[in-house]
This record gives C-alpha cells, structure tokens and sequence, in this order.
C-alpha cells in the first residue's frame, strides 16, 4: 500500500506512537516560528524549562502583529524577544521584516520538513511542502528544546484539483469553495493534501493562500507535493539547494476524497461573521462597500499585490471607499517599489501600510460603525476588526481591488479581461539583512514593566466544586474568549492586565463573576476555542480560577492549550447533559482522580438540583499525567512523560 505525502513525513518524524492507529502520536520537530503576539509567552517558558539554548534545526522569532506602538508595551515586548533571541539561538525577524508567515515561506521553508509555530496559520508553509502546524507557545517551546510535538493521529484527506480556474478566479476562491463544502469545524482531526492536475498548475504563492486557511477549515494542516513548482519558487528565492521533489505515491491510501473542478469555480465571498458563510460575488453585487483592506498572510504575496496593482493602474478609489494595501515582507514591498507597481498603488488612492499583520488583527484600520469592509484576510469573525458592529467579507485581491473603484461590491469578471501577472518572477529581490542571526547566550533578557510572571495551575485535586460562571453557543472562538485588538493586543506579556478584557465580547462581566466564584468553570457547544492558536486564551481563564471548560467539542489547538495549563478539558457524553446544565449552576466534581484514570464517561452532579450530568474527557495516557501534574510545565519538571 502506497504512503501519503503526509504519511511520508511523519513517519520519517515519528517519536513516538503508531501512524494510522488514531491514538496519539510524536513527532520531531525541524523548525520552529513564534511571533510577537505569542513569543513573549513562550520564551517566558522556554526559560522556565531551564534550557540554555534552542534544540530545534532551526528556530525563529518575528515580529509581525503587535507593530503598533501607541505605548511603550509593544516597543518592550520586542526588546524582551530580541535578546531572548539572542540568548536562546534563534534568528530575529526584526519589525518591519514582513508577517511570520510570508517571511518563513521565502526564506526558511523546506519541502519535507516538519514546522511547528505558535500561529494557527502556520500551515501555510504546506505551500512549500512543508508538514506545518500550528500550537501553543509551550507545545513550541518544548519544540524549541527538542521534545516531540503530540497529537492524535490525524486522517488524511486528499483534494482532488482538477480543469482550470476561469479568469477572474483566483487561490483565495478555491479555498472559499472548501470551507463552503466542508464548514468552520469540517477539518478537526484531518490534514488536507492537495493533488491532481489542477494542483500541479498552481504556484507557490497561490497553494500558501490555500494552505493558510486551511485553518479555517479546523485542519491539523494542509500541504502540497514539492514539485516543479516548488522548485522555481525556491531557484528564485536563491534557495534551489533546499528543493526536493516530494509527493504520494501513485496507490496512496486515503481516508476521504473530496473533488474539486476549478473550472465550475466563480469569485466567491464569506460573509459576515465566519469564514464558511460563502456565497458567489455575483449574488451578493451590488452591496456598497466602505473600506477594501488588502494584505494578511492570506493574500499579500508579490502574486497577489502586482496583481492589485494591475487592476488599479491608471484608475482611483471610488470616493466613497477607504483602501488599504499591506505587503506581506519587506522583499514584496521593495519589489513594488522598484518595478512601479506601489507607485500605481498609491496614485490609486490607497494608503499603503507596514509590511505587517495590521488590520487582520484589529491592529489599527478599524472601520467606521456599521461599515461593510471587505478584506482579503482569513478571519471575519465578529469585533475582530475593531468595530462591533462592522461586516467584514472576505475575498479574493482581485475581487477587492475591483470593488475599491466601482464603490460596491462587485463581481470582478464584469471588469473585463484579467490582467496577466507573474506570480513566480525569475529571480526575487534578497536582502536578509533584517533577520539577525543567534546571538550571545550570555545576552541578559530585557524585561519592560509590562513583562509579568506566568500563571502556574496547581495540582489536579480529587474534588473540584465549579460554579459555571457561563454557557456560550457553538463556534465561540479565541477572539470572543481572548480578543485582539490595538487595545488588548499590547498587553499580550501581561496576564493580570490581559485578565480584565477575558470573554469581553460574549459575556463582559466573566473576569468579575469568576473573581468573585473563586474557582469556576465555563460551559460551551460546538467547536469550543476555534481560530487563533493564542494560548492567552487559556492562561487568562486560568488567572482568573477556570479549571474545566465542558463543551460538546473542542478546536485542537485550543483544547491542548488548556491541557497544557491545568485546565480540565471535558465534553458531554450527550445532548441531554448540554443541555441540561446551565449557568449559574454549580458542577460538582468527585472522584476526578478515578475518573481520569480512566476512560469512560463519568458522571458529575449539579448541586442542589439532584440533577446528574455525565461527562466524558479523552484524553490521552500523556495527557492524564499532564493533568495531574496542573499542566504541561509542572509536567516537564517533574519527568512525567
């Protein structure tokens, strides 16, 4: 029986467990990213776990999100992960570099490598063929010191592309086309790998766009072969010794087949407020739009911005739109700037920003109330722009660009011929001079006053006694129980502070109601923690006393990350127990030390109601003893493995 390109990986990686058997499994890791977001938290890890320098082949700190410097937190924040750099031996992509994402691409990505970043969107390094995957800041700093990667064997699903997309329709609608098909929670547990005719006629930049939103989908990853394709990439990155051709065998083996015809395909839209509410442009024509938002690590590669450029040439902005265009690095921004294209960009009318994450992250270019803002991101979950009340489409650059002069949204084939773009040029612009190289172990780290301790989890005790300070809905996402934000993103180092916006969006008085509950727990549907892979999200409720969240599923990212701080993560063992329990109430939780030992649904009584829930908590031998042990850290210094 034929392997998977998956399959092919792993199992040159594999630590530990047995592929294809569902359980869980380990893999070595090659290389790792943070960004500034995240890193300040892991490598306040990484130095707890007591490890003079990074073990990994190749280790990486950026600094792409947090670039706004209204305060002195920021600027802090990127002194800590400079010398931390520094310290620890990793290279230091400096502000102003470009996003994680688009950087590691061109500069770092190896076919065949293993990648493990504290980003959900860290799968974009699949367009290289790459297995990259997204976690937590711990997971990426145990990484970083050279322990193995866990999770459950995931199932491998092939897309099949084949025909070709007509004009006008572009990477960012084939991925739209899937995350209609499949929805927001239609990847947990599987990996995605792209194949036939249709993928082999996409180049890099294009299969990036695809792989980054595999995210979206809830995938472990997404990944291409290493072909032809890959090849020209990287020969014009001045890479080609890191090529080698990597792909499935012929008789490859899959768990699922999805088919996809690029050449039924047609511009496509989500709407607002999640990436899987698509429709076709065509349908939605018409809509008059405030603010066109062009960029992310979704959709700002030199494909991408050239082919915007393009469009707006020799055009301006419609009076009553607001166009911002973000170049994903510094080399596709020189490159705009010495063939022309930026200056047709900014004869346009468009303001053009840092090479940066910006808006994607509610970082600065909040829309007006009640504005429509379309926005070639990944992300339009609701508030994630800065305006509450903002809808947020995504589409494609081209669709974008088109709309930003009509002034509504507009269903580019009517625009006429598609202009004809180089998505891969012979040679790119080089200029590593941003990326600064490991550094002296002796470096002290610089700690601003915005830098506090991190929260421990104390020991699994064999009661617990939760008052539910919540029940939320299906699909809550990181944003809605950690928001981003130019608020909140700056006090990303500083828990305490962080504390006071937790579950700001769906439930504003939570950090208040489980200060005065003392221990709590938080009660959820489907799909619990999707979205960003920031761990704020768990160590925020864990400051303020969470210890369980029972939800009827879990996003994989997040529900490591509450296992890695000592958050009991436990479903319903059915729709009754959902339902039957509600906020306010009070779970009692006894005999949690038989109940994790073992693995059956166990049942947890409602105090005062003689009412019993039965829950269920999967986990894993590791994760038991990670769980005892009040998280992952605790774990690691006491050698449970």
């Amino acid at each position: 029986m034929g392997k998977t390109l998956t399959h092919k990986i792993m199992a040159a990686h594999l630590a530990a467990g047995e592929l294809g058997g569902g359980g869980e499994i380990a893999l070595r890791i090659d290389q790792t990213l943070t960004q500034d977001a995240t890193g300040t938290m892991a490598y306040l890890q990484f130095e707890a776990l007591g490890l003079p320098r990074a073990r990994a082949e190749l280790a990486v700190s950026y600094v792409d999100h947090n670039t706004l410097q209204s305060g002195f937190e920021n600027a802090d924040d990127h002194a800590f992960l400079q010398s931390a750099a520094a310290r620890f031996g990793l290279y230091f992509s400096r502000a102003g570099n470009g996003i994680c994402h688009q950087v590691h691409l061109e500069r770092f990505g190896v076919p065949g490598k293993t990648l493990l970043g504290a980003d959900s969107h860290t799968p974009t390094g699949g367009g290289l063929g790459m297995l990259a995957i997204g976690a937590g800041g711990l997971d990426v700093a145990a990484a970083m010191g050279g322990g193995p990667f866990y999770l459950n064997d995931p199932a491998v699903v092939l897309v099949r592309l084949s025909g070709a997309p007509p004009p006008w329709v572009s990477a960012k609608d084939i991925i739209l086309a899937l995350l209609e098909r499949v929805s927001v929670k239609g990847g947990a547990g599987k990996i995605f790998e792209y194949g036939g005719p249709g993928a082999a006629a996409l180049t890099v930049p294009e299969r990036a766009t695809i792989t980054n939103m595999g995210a979206e989908l809830g995938a472990t990853s997404s990944l291409f072969p290493s072909d032809e394709q890959t090849r020209l990439f990287l020969r014009a990155q001045k890479r080609e010794k890191d090529w080698r051709p990597f792909a499935a065998d012929p008789d490859a083996v899959y768990a699922e087949t999805l088919e996809i015809d690029l050449s039924t395909l047609q511009p496509l839209a989500a709407r607002p407020h999640m990436p899987d509410l698509v429709s076709p442009v065509a349908a939605l024509a018409g809509l008059p739009v405030n603010q066109v938002c062009i960029g992310s690590c979704t959709n700002s590669s030199y494909r991408d911005l050239m082919t915007a450029a393009a469009i707006l040439r020799g055009r301006t902005v419609h009076p009553t739109v607001s166009l911002v265009v973000a170049p994903g690095s510094r080399q596709v921004l020189t490159m705009l700037a010495a063939n022309g294209a930026l200056t047709d960009i900014l004869d346009a009318g468009a303001r053009v920003l840092e090479a940066a994450c910006g808006p994607c992250i509610g970082m600065g270019q909040a829309p007006a109330s009640a504005a429509v803002s379309l926005r070639t991101f990944n992300r339009n979950f609701a508030g994630r722009s800065g305006t509450a009340d903002a809808g947020v489409y995504l589409v494609s650059p081209e669709t974008a660009a088109v709309s930003a002069l009509r002034g509504v949204l507009t269903d580019p084939r009517s625009f006429g011929a598609p202009p004809t773009v180089t998505a891969v040029p012979d040679i790119f612009r080089v200029d590593d001079s941003m990326i600064l190289p490991p550094g002296d172990p002796a470096t002290p780290l610089v700690r601003g006053p915005n830098i506090k301790p991190l929260p421990v989890s104390p020991p699994l005790p064999d009661e617990l006694s939760l008052p539910v300070v919540v029940k939320l809905g299906d699909n809550i996402t990181t944003d809605d129980i950690m928001p981003a934000g130019a608020k909140v993103l700056p006090l990303r180092s500083n828990i305490p502070a962080l504390a006071e916006y937790a579950f700001a969006p769906v439930c504003p008085a939570f950090a208040a109601k489980a200060r005065e509950a003392g221990v709590c727990a938080v009660a959820a549907g489907q799909n619990y923690g999707q979205g960003s892979s920031r761990e704020h999200a768990a160590l925020v409720p864990l400051y303020l006393g969470v210890r369980a969240v029972l939800a009827r599923s879990f996003a994989r990212i997040h529900r490591a990350n509450l296992i890695n701080s000592g958050i009991l993560p436990l479903t319903f063992a059915g729709e009754e127990d959902f339902a039957r329990l509600q906020a306010g109430q009070t779970v009692e939780l006894k005999g949690l030390g038989a109940a994790i030992a073992g693995d059956e649904p166990f049942s947890a009584r409602i105090a005062g109601t003689g009412e019993t829930i039965r829950l269920r908590h999967d986990l894993s031998g590791r994760q038991k003893g990670v769980i005892r042990a009040g998280g992952l850290l605790n774990a690691i210094r006491q050698g449970i493995k």
